[in-house]
């Protein structure tokens, strides 16, 4: 089975841990730069940027930027996120099996919004997914793969929820009915929807009865970045 225990990354979860196991062995919190150091990451306004999404997850607190004011909420420590990673590896039998698909960033399953550039600079090529080969659709090259977070529930009768991780392969065009990921370039927007040309127009359709569909006049402002060929759902465990 694939999954992201929780809805955290691997590099949340490396975080969580280290703030666990630091905090208990020192009675206060580390530093952004160290937890930069043990995360093999440099910028600290990237770190910065990750301990916002565990405080918006609820997994810290903290005093705005006071140094060393993080409080952990809910510890992890590494032999509990292990449980996860052996998941993963009892499904794919033998290590041979596993594949790894990078995290290019997020999309939107919502009406689309604006994408800073900055955006997919928070994935870089240590953000990725881990799976079992025998997953994937035979026909597809896992080499040619990538993956996108999720974020907003306009596909949820789709059965793709906020935080889950879609697989998509890279394409230009699209049948109708195919799920896509497409950059509205009028807009400078980008979405995750369903895909149907009616006569001179693009209807982009959500899977969610309380959403209206995106009505695309002009063809040519619309770039169809893959299709979706898997997803996988977050699940929640009360480890």
């Amino acid at each position: 089975m694939a999954r992201r225990s929780e809805g955290l990354s691997d590099r949340h979860r490396r975080i969580m841990e280290f703030l666990t196991t630091f905090s208990e062995q020192n009675g206060y919190s580390p530093s952004i730069r160290q937890i930069g150091d043990h995360i093999g990451v440099k910028s600290t306004s990237l770190v910065d940027y990750y301990l916002n999404q565990l405080e918006e997850m609820s997994y810290i607190t903290r005093e705005g930027r006071v140094s060393r004011s993080i409080r952990v909420l809910k510890p992890m420590y590494a032999g509990v996120a292990g449980k996860v990673s052996g998941a993963v590896r009892k499904a794919a039998g033998n290590l041979s099996e596993l594949i790894q698909i990078p995290i290019m960033g997020r999309i939107i399953a919502g009406a689309p919004i604006p994408v800073p550039s900055s955006d997919l600079a928070y994935f870089d090529s240590e953000t990725s997914v881990e799976m079992a080969r025998s997953l994937l659709p035979a026909r597809e090259k896992p080499s040619e793969l990538f993956a996108l977070e999720v974020q907003g529930d306009s596909m949820i009768d789709a059965m793709i929820n906020d935080g889950d991780i879609v697989i998509l392969k890279p394409a230009q065009a699209a049948n109708n009915g195919d799920m896509v990921a497409v950059w509205l370039d009028d807009r400078d927007e980008t979405t995750l929807k369903y895909f149907f040309k009616e006569n001179n127009r693009i209807r982009l359709q959500p899977a969610n009865p309380t959403m209206a569909p995106i009505y695309v006049d002009n063809p040519d402002a619309l770039r169809i970045m893959g299709k979706v060929v898997m997803v996988i759902r977050q699940v929640g465990t009360a480890l």
